[in-house]
Order: C-alpha cells, then structure tokens, then sequence
C-alpha cells in the first residue's frame, strides 16, 4: 500500500502525532510530508490512502493544509482517508469546545470540498516552550479557565496516544480487508 501522511504544524504537536501516524503504517509505501516542504507535484492519485492532519489555531486550520485540500479534493474524495484535528478542545467535555472544533472540521469541509472518510478529533499541547510571551499569557489564562493546571515553563502533551494509535489501526485494518484506490 501506498499511504500518504500529510501535516502541517504550528509548534510542532502535530509534527509529533503524523509521525505516530506513519509509525503505524510500517511495511507500507508511505511518504510523510509537512505540507509547507511538500514537493509541487506531490499529488494524492500517486497514494493509496491518505492521512492529513492540521491543528486548530483562531477557529482555522493552517492556510497550507487547506489550500492542498482545496486544490486535490476530487483525489481525496475518491480515496481512502482520515483527516485528523488536532486542538486542545479535543481534550476536554465541554459540549462547546467540541462543538466549536466540529464546527471547524465543517467549515474546513466547506472551504475545500474534501469530504474525510473518517475525522479523528485529537487533542494537542500546551508548547510553553515554543510561545512568546503574549501567546504564553493567552494559553495560561485558557488552561486556567479549563481548570488545567500547567507550569509556564515546560510543555503539556493531551494527546491520548493509545487512542491515536487504536483509530489508525482500524483505519488501517479497513485498508487490507478490501480493494483500494489505485496509486498511479
């Protein structure tokens, strides 16, 4: 199989979750790209299945992430795939953090007419360590209201990994249990 893990990342959390992707797909054809290094000809008919993921920033995914989706939905219309959003709403209960972030995935679907196969909402980090000051105090005050206890200083992952890992690997099984899009 064929399998195209594609990303874009802010402070690098969601850099770290398509790499657990493509960790699942071992023994498999499979390219890993950030979408900001991706090669101009990099085109989804080239792959059997695609996994794309992009993280929630001010009530958007990146501009790159969105414009491959734009430009290749028909490919990825008729393709297996997964898309994978990752935010810290994911992480929570908050019907209104998960409506928001479900109302990001269908803005997202709207704007590039790619219809996922299947949407995996993942939660991300609070990346301390990759924010400036400003972003620092606004991420602090958002764990705060989210009762999140977190030190300014250090990092906090909110990914469930062994989630992350279960819904790959059912995506996966569907793959090898029947026929699939023809990479050219």
């Amino acid at each position: 199989m064929k399998i195209l893990v594609l990303y874009a990342t802010t402070e690098g959390q969601t850099r770290k979750i398509a790499e657990a992707v493509a960790s699942q797909f071992q023994g498999d054809d499979m390219t890993l790209v950030d979408v900001v290094d991706a090669p101009e000809n990099l085109n989804p008919v080239q792959f059997d299945a695609a996994v794309i993921a992009a993280s929630v920033h001010m009530h958007g995914y990146q501009s790159a992430i969105t414009g491959f989706a734009r430009d290749h939905h028909t490919d990825l219309n008729h393709m297996p795939s997964v898309f994978i959003s990752v935010s810290l709403s994911a992480a929570g209960d908050d019907p209104d953090d998960l409506r928001g972030v479900a109302e990001c995935v269908e803005k997202f679907k709207a704007e590039t007419s790619w219809i996922p196969q299947h949407i995996l909402q993942v939660a991300g980090a609070f990346r301390f360590t990759k924010y400036d000051f400003f972003k620092s105090w606004a991420m602090r005050r958002i764990a705060k209201d989210k009762n999140i206890k977190v030190n300014p200083h250090e990092d906090l992952e909110l990914t469930d990994w062994s989630a992350l890992t279960r819904d790959i690997q059912s995506f996966r099984a569907t793959l090898v249990s029947r026929p699939l899009h023809k990479a050219i």
